[in-house]
């Protein structure tokens, strides 16, 4: 059953079929020519999916996203980080690398990443030296970390996929989000004192504080996201309910950014955007059903079991696996389809819940930066107006370092599960 759904979606989403209607079709498919599963049970399993209190973030932090690239809070984080880091050697690298870490902590959203604070950095970077094709590489990797860096979406669905504490894993993405910036920030330096780019300039501590001063409204957003659900005042969905009425204040009122009209427009959007994501949870139940039906997931632990000597090669075999696969699939359907498949074997070999889903969630990233389906790298593109030949061109370094990064947090799981065990909270 399970490879004769799987050559059904291939095969339909060859020519042309959305992923989430050719995954319902392939599943509902094999469901009633290999069971005599009544087709009402069906529809009732897929509602079964989207009835869930935890996916209602989901939505929910989607509108914060666009309340923040709709609200121009971007040129306040930019500027904050130009004087934060601006100075050092290769100065406009490293903003692009913290502009992306404190706009992920308000958004969510790689693909907001680049709509709102892209363009700015590119253009920053040209100015002070930068080659265009490294500036406009460095957009694209470092627009991941708004996927990895708490309240991300991605997280927020692998946790209510696995039903593990979405609070948690959370907290969990922020240690390795940070160190994946850092990565990016030791390679920028080396780079940019090597060729020349962007040398150092001197320290203004009064333009820090100023533009500080600018940014310390929406920068609070992570900060009472993050504090209320680790201190249990409420929880991660009710934590993005607070984060919508707290982002559309600042942006209609505050700051009067967004005329009131628009947001009848920011919320079809959301609805749209929402609606995709939450279709592909419906289909992907039905896919999981048959997958367990099978026995898949106990096939895959005992062939895990077969060619690998324990938890960080089997790890490892699951890395590479999940690159290719986020090269050819959208993040969150390889989730909804993978979860229920890979975290038995895993937890069975011995490798915890709360690190696989974050080294999963972060190699699917990959996928946003890498050809053929990568909507990061068509967003730069367009963004930068820039060919996708030039633009693959340019990144292909900056792609190598994430990847050698997100290979340490395989080998490394101190690095996603330190910080939580030392906060209390695993």
């Amino acid at each position: 059953m399970s490879i004769a759904l799987l050559l059904l979606f291939l095969g339909l989403s060859a020519l042309g079929v959305p992923l989430a209607v050719a995954l319902g079709l392939a599943s509902a498919a094999v469901i009633m020519m290999f069971t005599s599963t009544p087709i009402d049970l069906l529809s009732q399993s897929m509602f079964s999916a989207m009835n869930s209190f935890l996916l209602v973030a989901v939505p929910l932090f989607i509108l914060v996203g666009h309340f923040m690239e709709r609200g121009r809070v971007a040129e306040r984080i930019f500027d904050f980080a130009e004087a934060m880091v601006g100075w050092m050697p290769g100065g406009l690298g490293h903003v692009n690398v913290v502009s992306s870490v404190i706009f992920g902590g308000i958004s969510g959203s790689s693909v907001a990443d680049i709509a709102s604070v892209g363009a700015i950095e590119i253009k920053a970077m040209e100015r002070h030296g930068f080659p265009k094709g490294y500036a406009v590489g460095m957009t694209l990797v470092t627009s991941t970390l708004s996927s990895i860096i708490p309240p991300s979406i991605l997280v927020v669905i692998a946790g209510s996929i696995a039903n593990v504490s979405i609070g948690t894993l959370l907290v969990a993405g922020l240690i390795p989000g940070l160190f994946i910036a850092f990565v990016f920030m030791v390679f920028n330096h080396f780079y940019a004192v090597h060729y020349g780019y962007n040398p150092p300039s001197p320290f203004n501590f009064r333009l820090v504080v100023t533009t500080g001063l600018r940014a310390i409204l929406p920068m609070l957003t992570p900060v009472i996201l993050l504090g209320g659900i680790v201190n249990g005042f409420f929880t991660p969905t009710e934590a993005a309910a607070i984060a919508v009425v707290y982002t559309m204040l600042l942006s209609v009122i505050v700051y009067r950014t967004i005329p009131p009209l628009e947001i009848w427009n920011i919320l079809v959007e959301t609805a749209r955007a929402s609606g995709t994501i939450l279709f592909i949870a419906a289909t992907a139940k039905l896919a999981a059903w048959v997958f367990a039906f099978d026995g898949l997931p106990v096939q895959v632990a005992e062939f895990l079991a077969g060619i690998s000597t324990g938890p960080t090669m089997a790890l490892f075999l699951i890395f590479l696996f999940l690159i290719v696969v986020g090269m050819f699939m959208d993040a969150i359907a390889a989730m909804f389809i993978l979860i229920p498949v890979l975290l038995p074997p895993a937890l069975k070999m011995g490798i915890d819940p709360m690190h696989f889903l974050i080294v999963m969630v972060i190699t699917l990233t990959l996928g946003l930066v890498t050809p053929p389906v990568g909507v990061c790298l068509f967003a730069v593109s367009q963004v930068a107006k820039m060919s996708i030949e030039d633009v693959i061109r340019g990144s292909m370094v900056p792609v190598l370092i994430l990847t050698a990064a997100i290979l340490a947090l395989v080998l490394f799981p101190v690095l996603t599960l330190g910080p939580i065990r030392l906060l209390g909270l695993y």
